[in-house]
């Protein structure tokens, strides 16, 4: 069963005029928290600024652990 993060990863490596692959890199917010729930709720707000203000939203939002056990959000544009 294929989820929506892998129909992205295809959607996101495109091909230009001359051939040349290029790909979309994550995006990572400066600020780590201590817990999931904190990073969460920066994410949502990520997910909904865009509708409220009016800007394009991040075609991806993630939560990802670091190295030292603290939670950080990153995006693709």
């Amino acid at each position: 069963m294929k989820t929506g993060y892998d129909k992205l990863m295809k959607e996101s490596h495109y091909f230009a005029d001359k051939g040349a692959e290029y790909s979309m890199n994550w995006i990572y917010f400066a600020k780590l928290f201590r817990t999931r729930f904190q990073a969460g709720c920066l994410a949502k707000r990520l997910e909904q600024d865009g509708w409220i203000y009016g800007y394009h939203d991040p075609r991806f939002v993630e939560i990802y652990r670091s190295r030292k056990g603290k939670y950080g959000v990153r995006f693709l544009p």
